[in-house]
């Protein structure tokens, strides 16, 4: 799987709005209403990750707010599947 270069992962993230490229990940926060409606999004997050086989790092820091980290392990960095997997987040 290739690493994705600087210019590659603006190019691909430039329609996904409050996603933010720090150096190896990509990371959106994302508030919600109350408890229930961050805990559901937990949830299907989780369900879509392991249907892609990709798993990003998700922190549930408040009761409504969530934090999404993704990269690519293996690599170090983000690779295409990050983006897919993105593309899918904001979907839900």
């Amino acid at each position: 799987m290739k690493k994705l270069s600087d210019a590659e992962i603006f190019d691909l993230t430039s329609t996904h709005q409050e996603w933010v490229f720090h150096g190896f990940a990509l990371e959106k926060k994302f508030k919600f209403v109350n408890f229930f409606e961050a805990l559901s999004f937990v949830v299907k997050v989780g369900m879509l990750a392991e249907k892609v086989e990709h798993h990003p790092d998700i922190s549930l820091f408040s009761y409504n707010q969530v934090s999404i980290k993704t990269f690519t392990h293996q690599v170090g960095g983000i690779t295409i599947k990050d983006i897919e997997l993105i593309t899918q987040i904001d979907k839900i």
